[in-house]
């Protein structure tokens, strides 16, 4: 008898010892059924990934999400739901994109845009983008004869912006008195940036300017020195730029290699 007692004495010992780094592994025990902490490990880190820091507010909320989660799984088994082919279609789509996440993931990692490569790209850039800008109005109307209108109503002194107000079809600049703000003559289309470049600041185009878009008065309100950001202000920005490029490109080649019948 007293040899029983001790061996009940020794396992209740044991299950306490045990208890606590069992509950470690688990974050909760829903209806009988433990809830491993990698769960909350998992939405953790998703939550780092789309940037948003974890608190200890944060965490609680997670392992709550978790908790709940886990009831209403239990519940949609008991109802036989996971069962149903409408359930099985999605969980296969819901695999697929987590494979498709995860193998995008690897091939990042495995292949990081390099402080070389950024500084490139920023070169480039910056060699696209140098010398004058030029900040000009413009007036875009669909016809010839409506934009040399236009020019003979400038001549006999109408405001620029007014008329820009009133007649252009550019939603953007024509709201804004014909602005199209500082920007290289690079930026826009050949015809319209050779005029712009002929113009003597303060002047504006005597004959209508034709593009693709329409019919263009173009008035040169000043010039200055190109205006570039530091390398260190865009870095990141031009390093997730060319990441997606990577990302593009090697689904691009897994497309070619694929045999699609």
């Amino acid at each position: 008898m007293k040899k029983q007692i001790l061996t009940a004495l020794a396992t209740a010992t044991l299950l306490a010892t045990l208890a606590p780094a069992a509950m470690a592994q688990n974050v909760a025990i829903v209806n009988g059924k433990a809830i491993p902490t990698s769960r909350v490990e998992a939405l953790t880190e998703q939550v780092k990934r789309s940037g948003r820091p974890v608190t200890p507010e944060m965490q609680t909320q997670i392992k709550d999400q978790v908790i709940a989660a886990e009831i209403f799984m239990q519940e949609a088994q008991v109802r036989g739901l996971d069962a149903t082919e409408e359930f099985k279609a999605q969980m296969e789509l819901v695999r697929q994109s987590v494979l498709i996440r995860e193998l995008f993931n690897d091939f990042q990692k495995k292949n990081p845009v390099t402080d070389e490569e950024t500084k490139a790209e920023y070169d480039k850039f910056a060699a696209a983008n140098a010398g004058k800008e030029y900040k000009a109005r413009h007036i875009l109307v669909e016809t010839e004869d409506e934009a040399k209108a236009i020019i003979a109503k400038l001549k006999k002194g109408g405001k620029f912006d007014e008329i820009a107000k009133k007649s252009s079809k550019d939603p953007g600049s024509g709201a804004k008195g014909g602005d199209l703000d500082w920007a290289n003559p690079g930026a826009y289309v050949k015809e319209f940036g050779d005029a712009l470049k002929a113009l003597s600041k303060g002047k504006m185009t005597e004959t209508p300017v034709k593009t693709q878009f329409g019919y263009h008065i173009i008035r040169l309100d000043d010039t200055r020195e190109a205006q570039l950001p530091k390398f260190e202000d865009v870095k990141a920005q031009i390093a997730q730029q060319l990441q997606q490029q990577k990302v593009a490109k090697f689904q691009t080649e897994l497309r070619s290699k694929a045999k699609v019948e």
